[in-house]
């Protein structure tokens, strides 16, 4: 069974103009007391295409971590539109939000993101080169996809959670 539990995520100042930094409220529960960092990312996916277009938008870490229930804003940045394919600025993206303990990745919670211009008139006639500071973008927080990884919590766990199954978790 898995030491931590993410509970909830919410987006918040969604949606917002795409200028604006990312904010996320996170509530995790953690089972036992974590020794050291859980390490949370924030990846902006720049096109479906290529990783190389991929931008970590920050890295937080966290910890130690006792037991119990925690909560905090993971706050970072928006994507360097520079680094983006012009074809992908408008349109619909990922953001990923993912933890890792001792660099082992255990949760990816990815969400689309839909980038287009607020002036209904740059909606029907859009530019040739994307103006950054005219679009908004919008989370789809509502449908998240969620991953989990098994990892080797370093004997954290109880010797009685000796079994391999996971079960969904709810704070």
């Amino acid at each position: 069974m898995a030491v931590v539990n993410v509970c909830n995520v919410l987006v918040l100042d969604n949606p917002s103009k795409s200028n604006n930094p990312f904010q996320f409220e996170i509530t995790f529960e953690c089972s036992n007391d974590l020794p050291d960092d859980l390490e949370w990312k924030l990846i902006y996916v720049g096109s479906a295409s290529d990783e190389k277009y991929d931008q970590l938008l920050d890295s937080v870490l966290v910890g130690p971590v006792p037991a119990g229930k925690h909560m905090f804003v993971f706050q970072a940045e928006p994507p360097d539109p520079r680094k983006l394919p012009i074809d992908d600025v408008v349109g619909v993206t990922v953001i990923l939000l993912t933890c890792s303990y001792h660099s082992h990745e255990f949760i990816r919670i990815g969400y689309f993101v839909n980038n287009e211009y607020i002036d209904e008139e740059l909606r029907e006639n859009p530019p040739s080169s994307p103006i950054f500071e005219k679009l908004q973008r919008n989370i789809l927080h509502t449908n998240p996809r969620i991953t989990r990884f098994k990892i080797d919590w370093d004997d954290i766990t109880n010797d009685n959670n000796n079994n391999n199954t996971e079960a969904m978790e709810t704070c």
